[in-house]
C-alpha cells in the first residue's frame, strides 16, 4: 500500500473559458506538489478563489490536471482502483427531494458497486454513524442544512473508502451538528482512514487536523504541522493571515 493517500506532482490547472471575442484562460493551480500522508487528517485552507475546490475535483478524478501528476493511493483517480477507495463530500450535496434516506443510499450504493445484503447492512451503518437513523421516515425534500450535510457524510462512506475528500464539511450547520460532524470524523480517522478537508473555519481545521496546507493564489503557500501552530502565539489563525496577506 502506498504510504501516501494522494500525491501531486507539478501539477498545473488551467480552465478555458470560450467568449465572444475569443477564449481568454485562467490558471488556478501552479506547479503543486504535496502529498496527503494514508491514515491522517489533512486541512486545506485558502482565500476565495485560491484553487481548493479544483484540487478536490481533482483528486477525485472529476477533472484532469492540464500539467503534472496527481496520484490516488498510487493510481490516477480516474482508475476504479482508486476510485473504490475514496469517499467525496461536495461543498453543496443534491439528492433526489422526493426520496427517502435510505432510498437516496442504496441508489449511490449501487454507484459504487454494492448490492444485496451488503448494500443493505451498508446503508444500515452509514444511517447510523451519521444519525439518520430518527429521520429515516422524512423525505429529503424535508431535511435541513445540517441533515443534508449528515446524508452527504452517510453517501461518502457506505463503500467504507480509505480517503474522505469533504469541501466545506461544517458549512452553515448549527454548533451540535459541527459537534457530531467532528466526533464522527474523529472515529473515521481512529479507523485509519485519511481524512482531507477544506473549510473556512479556521478553529475547526485547528480541532481535526494534524496538518494543514494553506493556498494563496493558485500556490501552497505553507504547510504547517500541528506542533507549529501550538506553539505559535496567534495560533494557527495568525500563520494563516500572514500567509495569505
Amino acid at each position: 500500500m502506498s504510504q501516501h493517500a494522494v500525491s501531486f506532482s507539478g501539477v498545473e490547472k488551467t480552465y478555458r473559458r470560450p467568449g465572444l471575442t475569443g477564449a481568454s484562460y485562467h490558471t488556478a493551480l501552479k506547479d503543486l506538489s504535496f502529498e496527503i500522508p494514508a491514515g491522517e487528517v489533512t486541512g486545506l485552507l485558502g482565500l476565495n478563489g485560491a484553487g481548493k475546490t479544483t484540487i478536490m475535483k481533482l483528486i477525485t478524478g472529476l477533472l484532469f490536471p492540464t500539467a503534472g501528476k496527481v496520484k490516488v493511493f498510487g493510481h490516477s483517480p480516474s482508475d476504479a482502483a482508486a476510485k473504490a477507495r475514496v469517499g467525496f463530500l461536495p461543498e453543496l450535496p443534491y439528492f433526489p427531494p422526493q426520496l427517502k434516506p435510505a432510498a437516496a443510499l442504496r441508489y449511490y450504493g449501487s454507484l459504487s458497486g454494492l448490492y444485496g445484503p451488503a448494500l443493505d447492512a451498508a446503508v444500515e451503518a452509514a444511517m447510523r454513524r451519521t444519525g439518520l437513523e430518527p429521520h429515516a421516515g422524512k423525505r429529503v425534500s424535508e431535511f435541513s442544512k445540517g441533515m443534508l450535510q449528515r446524508l452527504g457524510l452517510a453517501q461518502a462512506l457506505l463503500h467504507a473508502p480509505d480517503l474522505l475528500v469533504l469541501d466545506e464539511p461544517v458549512s452553515g450547520l448549527d454548533p451540535l451538528a459541527i459537534h457530531d460532524i467532528r466526533g464522527l470524523l474523529a472515529s473515521l480517522n481512529a479507523e485509519g482512514r485519511a481524512v482531507f478537508l477544506s473549510s473556512h473555519s479556521i478553529s475547526e481545521v485547528e480541532k481535526l487536523c494534524s496538518r494543514v496546507l494553506i493556498m494563496v493564489q493558485g500556490r501552497l503557500a505553507a504547510v504547517v504541522k500541528r506542533q507549529e501552530w501550538e506553539a505559535a502565539p496567534g495560533g494557527l489563525e495568525g500563520i494563516f493571515v500572514e500567509a495569505v496577506r
